[in-house]
């Protein structure tokens, strides 16, 4: 169910069945979450429940009692504690800053105001990671409602504007070196909303709700996609239409001379407008795909236009001809490996989105209209690409998979697979878990779902706390051929147990970028796997297939790699063994650098 097109008013009237409704789904994910607020939180928590089940998310609340967000995480954390969140979220305005300057504060004084402030939100911080050791979401703040000193109260050294500001800076730089704390882009929320539709004073006073139920909208808009971020939910890829979508005009019928795009007109320059909107998006790391009903041929003339900012390779995958668009968006994720629910199709045509949004469930279709001078904006209200990290893999990722294309000619050009992977002159790296990959790996566990065996998530802060934790190995693989590095694709996670006799290790995670598939990178891995298990006197690994929706694919993995079946359940779950005694190394197709970590 797409909540998006639902006002604020209708969500409230209508929340009761619409939980309802959402709750009956079988397969949602439970999520404790701690909701500490400096005013009150009941409406906000009521869409934060809709927008979560929507995503996914079966959420269960602890709400604190008005404004005790500090003294619940501070002095008297003992009913946080028993909650056992997954998640704490510190709900917090311009109005529970404590530590604001006085007018006649000096230039030199403002740091300290600005400093103290901070430390009050850093000992929340610390007092968390403590007691319950989860992840916390918080917010900065927002412009204050009066500027006392009009304009001048964003220069003054005394001026709220001013101090607002500079602590935004200072929480932001303070979060920056915290795995477990998230920031909250209330400021920049805030000031696109309007601070005029931001705070409700007559709400306020009567019942200590501070913000207005449009505020508290965005604000659950927000959370919900950062906590479907965390988890591994956010969109991967945006589907383009063509005529009338990236350009005006049909330009089957138009020809590339007629289509409307640069700066000439109004219309021209939104098409343009949109185009760089796309662009940025692929700068960060999201795929574009093509989806239009056209002559290929013609089709791609259009991004040799001199004003069109996207040009073919640009795209990753392009699929321009006259069969219906769901089919072609199940051809593109075949071609990509990704799930359908990483996409997002955007089309001016509405028969053309219902048929997409009926026949492929799991695509996100917004309405965008036909305005595409709202296009970008209606994109961005869905907040399908919340990212709570920037990787050296996301900003390189269409270009790998640009590459793929390139492995993919030159396999056609072999009649024997095992040539054709020597050809590839492959080298890996594969190592212990390393703190400058930590990032990457916990990104990797919440975003594949395909080939990975348990799809097990873990959170940045969980990982880092793994990866000093003597009773796991883990390794990641990065693998480089001769078309560039793939980055890092890999992720194995084993516990000791050393109950059985000879000691087991427990395979809690073996997942892999599907990028690399069938390059034998699993051959390796189980390599270096099994050297490093023998290495902790461990004499088996016991590795489970949990099956889901999407990673059927990897039913048969460790069969593959000659683990023995040796338990399997009615829900497809099955369990595997492999005994270390005489394993010999497998991999023969790529190069292994020498080791640092292991």
């Amino acid at each position: 169910m797409d909540l998006n097109s639902l006002s604020v008013d209708e969500l409230l009237t209508k929340r009761n069945s619409l939980r309802r409704q959402l709750s009956a789904s079988t397969d949602l994910k439970e999520l404790r979450i701690a909701v500490l607020g400096g005013s009150t939180t009941n409406e906000l928590v009521g869409l934060f429940e809709l927008l979560l089940l929507s995503d996914g998310f079966r959420p269960v609340f602890y709400q604190s009692d008005y404004g005790r967000f500090y003294d619940d995480a501070v002095h008297d954390p003992q009913a946080l504690i028993d909650f056992k969140p997954d998640l704490v979220y510190v709900h917090t305005s311009c109005r529970n800053v404590q530590n604001a300057p006085p007018l006649s504060c000096t230039e030199a004084e403002l740091a300290s105001y600005v400093q103290t402030e901070t430390a009050r939100y850093a000992e929340i911080w610390d007092a968390l990671e403590r007691n319950v050791g989860c992840q916390v979401i918080q917010n900065n703040f927002e412009a204050p409602p009066y500027a006392i000193l009009g304009n001048y109260d964003a220069i003054a050294s005394g001026g709220l504007t001013r101090f607002l500001l500079q602590l935004n800076v200072s929480l932001s730089q303070e979060i920056a070196k915290r795995s477990k704390v998230i920031l909250q882009d209330v400021h920049s929320i805030s000031a696109r909303l309007g601070l005029k539709q931001w705070f409700d004073w007559t709400r306020y006073f009567s019942y200590k709700l501070l913000l207005t139920p449009e505020a508290h909208l965005e604000l659950a808009r927000s959370f919900a996609a950062t906590v479907s971020a965390l988890y591994g939910k956010s969109r991967k890829v945006l589907v383009l239409d063509l005529d009338n979508t990236l350009w005006g005009g049909v330009i089957g019928d138009d020809g590339v001379d007629k289509i409307q795009i640069g700066r000439e007109t109004p219309v021209a320059e939104s098409y343009t407008a949109f185009q760089e909107y796309c662009l940025s998006l692929r700068n960060r790391g999201i795929l574009l795909a093509v989806c239009s009903k056209n002559t290929e041929e013609i089709a791609k003339t259009g991004f040799e236009h001199p004003s069109s900012v996207l040009k073919l390779e640009h795209i990753s995958c392009f699929k321009a001809n006259w069969e219906p668009k769901h089919e072609n968006i199940l051809a593109i994720a075949q071609e990509l490996n990704l799930g359908v629910d990483s996409f997002v199709f955007v089309d001016d045509n509405p028969a053309e989105r219902s048929i997409v949004e009926a026949q492929v469930p799991g695509v996100a279709v917004p309405d965008v209209g036909s305005e595409v001078s709202k296009y970008a904006e209606i994109v961005e209200q869905g907040r399908y690409f919340e990212s709570l990290s920037l990787s050296k893999e996301d900003l390189e990722r269409a270009a790998l998979y640009a590459e793929n294309s390139q492995r993919a000619a030159l396999e056609r050009k072999f009649a024997n697979y095992g040539e054709y992977l020597d050809s590839l002159e492959m080298v890996a790296e594969i190592d212990t878990f390393k703190p400058v990959y930590i990032e990457r790996i916990a990104q990797l566990t919440n975003k594949t779902n395909q080939f990975n065996l348990t799809t097990r998530r873990y959170t940045l802060a969980e990982m880092e706390s793994i990866s000093t934790d003597s009773n796991y190995i883990g390794i990641y693989g990065r693998l480089i051929d001769r078309f560039g590095d793939n980055g890092l694709i890999s992720i194995v996670l084993g516990r000791k147990d050393f109950e059985a006799p000879g000691g087991t290790l427990l395979l809690d995670l073996w997942l892999m970028s599907c990028r690399v598939l069938k390059r034998d990178m699993e051959v390796a891995m189980l390599d270096e796997l099994v050297a490093r298990a023998k290495q902790s006197g461990l004499a088996r690994l016991i590795g489970y297939y949990l099956p889901t929706k999407k990673n059927g694919m990897v039913m048969e993995h460790y069969a593959g790699l000659g683990f023995e079946k040796t338990r399997m359940d009615a829900d497809g779950t099955s369990e595997w063994t492999l005994d270390l005694a005489g394993y010999q190394p497998r991999n023969t197709h790529i190069r292994i650098l020498e080791t640092v970590n292991g």
